[in-house]
């Protein structure tokens, strides 16, 4: 089998790559990546190696080069991680969002439609569905709660995830859509809470949190998104909405002051910045219909993923210190430039 997987140099697509490569010895992978400030070829460094892997340096908004990407690798399904993905980007620049999560996602339908009706799979977020309060722990997000967006990147997704279920219902493209809670783990890249924590504890640097730091998330360890996913492409149903969360809901505040526990670190060095605007207060995921369907649980529990994304960052500096530095840029062109 073909699989083209777009975003796949970013955090949860990369370590999806890996995931894949492992697991089925006999699978093509086809790379999309862009390269965009939150993709980092270094983090595939290993997978280049692997001659059933293939890298491609293309936007997937670039409608010609997915084209002749889709002509020539022939792939039988396509994930589509390619997203931005941060909040507070979006609150400053939402055009960018627009852009990369809508129309790129229908340039990567059309070659889909056009190259054979190709079975494709949107990764999507939690974040479609707004917030839940924090005094009502009984409720949580299903297939069938409605779409109430909070922030320019939530309703770009939103507005990629209406998109592919038209696609569906207009041209019968044979479809499915995850929406995940927040994962975390080994290549998250460190603007994202746990990463930007562990990083600034180890060098001893303020620790900003938002507010008082009562935001809720359902926290979901990277490799267990990647098994769901999985799932969804091989086994799922055309046409379903999976929520895949994690069972493992945390206030920010409290994350932080466990990573200072495990580094050694003061809580001290937490800092209560600004509030971000139109802040989400709780999400909290029901993974009850993939259970159900397919069989899925998420495996790690929290205490244990926060040990082994800790462990990892502090055996891989090099990889966390190059991105702060900005020096990881460049090495696309140490691997590329004389090409």
């Amino acid at each position: 089998m073909n699989v083209l997987v777009t975003g796949g140099a970013g955090f949860i697509g990369s370590n999806f790559v890996y995931h894949m490569l492992n697991k089925y010895p006999d699978y093509k992978i086809i790379c999309v990546d862009c390269l965009t400030y939150a993709g980092n070829l270094s983090t595939l460094e290993e997978a280049l190696k692997n001659p059933n892997f293939k890298f491609y340096k293309t936007d997937i908004c670039d409608r010609e080069a997915i084209y002749k990407i889709y002509e020539d690798e022939k792939p039988d399904v396509v994930v589509n991680f390619a997203a931005e993905s941060h909040v507070d980007r979006s609150i400053e620049n939402p055009e960018i969002f627009l852009k990369t999560n809508i129309l790129g996602t229908q340039v990567m339908m059309d070659a889909a439609r056009k190259f054979g009706n190709i079975r494709y799979h949107q990764v999507s977020t939690d974040e479609v569905y707004g917030d839940l309060p924090l005094d009502r722990p009984d409720l949580f997000f299903t297939e069938t709660t409605p779409i109430h967006t909070s922030s320019p990147y939530s309703s770009s997704k939103a507005g990629a995830d209406l998109l592919v279920m038209a696609y569906y219902r207009t041209y019968g493209l044979p479809v499915t859509i995850s929406r995940c809670s927040n994962n975390y783990g080994p290549y998250h890249f460190p603007e994202k809470l746990i990463p930007l924590m562990i990083a600034n504890a180890l060098n001893d640097k303020p620790l900003p949190v938002y507010g008082e730091g009562l935001n809720v998330r359902d926290w979901l360890y990277v490799e267990d998104h990647c098994k769901a996913i999985d799932l969804i492409i091989h086994k799922g149903k055309i046409g379903e909405v999976y929520n895949v969360g994690g069972h493992n809901e945390m206030a920010n505040i409290d994350i932080v002051k466990l990573i200072c526990k495990k580094l050694n670190k003061p809580e001290s060095l937490i800092t209560h910045v600004t509030d971000r605007k139109g802040h989400d207060m709780r999400y909290a995921i029901d993974p009850t219909k993939i259970h159900n369907e397919l069989g899925w649980l998420p495996e790690t529990k929290f205490a244990d993923g926060i040990d082994k994304t800790i462990e990892w960052y502090l055996n891989n500096k090099t990889w966390w210190e190059t991105i702060i530095s900005g020096e990881y840029m460049n090495y696309y062109e140490k691997m590329y430039g004389n090409r």
